[in-house]
């Protein structure tokens, strides 16, 4: 059938134009626009129905003539070239290269929809992936599979973040087979640099995808450029059997833009403006992420997003919360003390964590230490609350202990250098000299043969000496005192 041009545009309004009297158009259809000049625009239909179709322009709708502009519905739709020679090269949002290199030249074309995968087809998370960063690792363990993201604020070094585990994340005993797709949604152009000096500096471009949508493209681009990476990603993942790593920032971003076209067609809003559908949005990109059973890669999804005045309960963060699988969240208390990564693992979760830990995966201790770190963590914040009010000279000897603690764990369990690539076993290692700074016998979330095995000695800075007994002491009373009452 030959393709018909209709040149009736009833409105223009933003990013999207409105076709009238058009026959049957499908959703996600392919539109080519040829303007009053001669040249043409790209878009792609946003809604269709039996009276008005809505076009979105992905070069926006300046130049656009009501009475001259040809639309042309191309019977197809948006589709990315696939292959393995992707890793290593940087992308526009709309799959361009923009690096200077040639063309990819594809084994596959596929259509960024993308399919849900079978519920009943899906495996179950339980590998895990190392970071090499100590919060992540060991107090909120990344699972192959998982989707975890990162709930930053305006201003934190998400960006950096960001980075630092695109190059160092890896699946223990398989790097090989390892890759990274990175998408970045309205950036600034000093942003897009960084990123790409950084790939290129480090050597990470090489297992690498890079999508870079630019603050200055059009809004509706911004709409494809995850899509366009969870496509890449679901190619090398299930077609070439290897386990692919997505970052995407900044979902914030890209939110933004779905609310800037939901005005435009004048929908009616949501909470603060966004759409209704956005939760349903959300869901079609982070439900790309998981394992098939049968098939040997996988996609693990890290999505960034800067919550609105550190806003946990807005809209965009609180609807990623329900869809994936726990989070990670960024301290502006920890940025302020200049602690690089500022990750407050007490409002933290990964609620796939059990499943990608434990003796045959990372360390058998690993549960434990991380259950005692969180508990002397949580209680040494308590109590420099407490300190504001009574002072540091009302508290007990334990208490000093766990106040003591919490500064420890900051200074040395959650800073690390950008630069620095811990292993699981590395950052245990801290975890249990933070520890050996608490006596052994209140280390009761672990269990007495990790205790025996990983304690060693007391020490005095434990406040304990071997064969001690401490059970009816009184707290914070030394041990003469004990004695002396046991004498007479």
């Amino acid at each position: 059938m030959a393709i018909k041009e209709y040149k009736t545009i009833s409105r223009i309004a933003g990013p999207l134009i409105f076709v009238e009297k058009t026959e049957e158009i499908g959703y996600g259809e392919l539109v080519s626009i040829k303007m009053p000049d001669g040249t043409t625009k790209n878009g792609q239909v946003l809604d269709t129905s039996k009276d008005i179709v809505v076009v979105q322009v992905f070069e926006g709708t300046r130049g656009v003539d009501r009475q001259n502009t040809w639309v042309k519905f191309l019977g197809d739709t948006i589709k990315l070239s696939v292959s393995k020679d992707m890793l290593g090269r940087i992308l526009s949002g709309a799959g361009k290269p923009i690096d200077n290199g040639p063309e990819i030249v594809p084994d596959q074309r596929l259509d960024i929809t993308g399919m849900a995968i079978n519920p009943f087809a899906r495996q179950s998370p339980s590998d895990f992936i190392q970071t090499g960063i100590s919060t992540i690792d060991t107090c909120n363990t990344l699972v192959r599979g998982q989707k975890l993201p990162v709930f930053s604020g305006s201003g934190l070094p998400h960006n950096e973040i960001a980075l630092q585990i695109a190059r160092q994340a890896k699946v223990p005993g398989k790097a090989k087979d390892f890759a990274v797709i990175f998408a970045a949604m309205g950036i600034t152009n000093e942003e897009a640099q960084y990123f790409i000096k950084d790939f290129e500096k480090t050597g990470a471009l090489e297992r690498a995808v890079v999508f870079l949508n630019l603050a200055d493209d059009p809004a509706v681009e911004r709409l494809i450029t995850p899509r366009m990476a969870l496509t890449a990603a679901e190619y090398l993942a299930f077609e070439q059997g290897m386990h692919v790593l997505v970052i995407l920032t900044d979902m914030t971003n890209y939110c933004e833009a779905l609310r800037e076209i939901g005005a435009a067609r004048e929908e009616i809003p949501g909470r603060r403006g966004y759409p209704g559908y956005m939760y349903t949005d959300l869901a079609s990109l982070y439900e790309r992420a998981g394992m098939i059973k049968g098939k040997s890669g996988s996609i693990t999804q890290l999505p960034i997003l800067t919550m609105m005045g550190d806003d946990i309960t807005h809209p965009i963060p609180d609807l990623t919360g329900y869809i994936t699988e726990g989070q990670i969240v960024l301290s502006r208390e920890l940025h302020r003390k200049a602690i690089y990564p500022p990750i407050n693992v007490l409002p933290s979760l990964s609620r796939l964590m059990n499943a990608g830990i434990g003796p045959k995966k990372t360390r058998e201790d690993h549960k434990s230490v991380s259950d005692q770190l969180y508990a002397n963590y949580a209680d040494g914040l308590d109590l420099r609350g407490l300190v504001a009010i009574v002072g540091e000279e009302a508290l007990s000897e334990k208490d000093r202990k766990l106040l003591k603690f919490a500064d420890l764990f900051e200074d040395r369990f959650v800073r690390q250098k950008k630069t620095e690539n811990r292993t699981i076993e590395k950052s245990l290692e801290i975890g249990w000299d933070l520890l050996k700074t608490m006596p052994k016998s209140s280390l009761l979330r672990i269990k007495s043969e990790f205790r025996d095995k990983y304690y060693g000695e007391e020490t005095e800075e434990s406040g304990e000496k071997k064969g001690t007994d401490h059970r009816a002491a009184p707290m914070g009373k030394p041990d003469t005192e004990l004695e002396d009452k046991k004498k007479k």
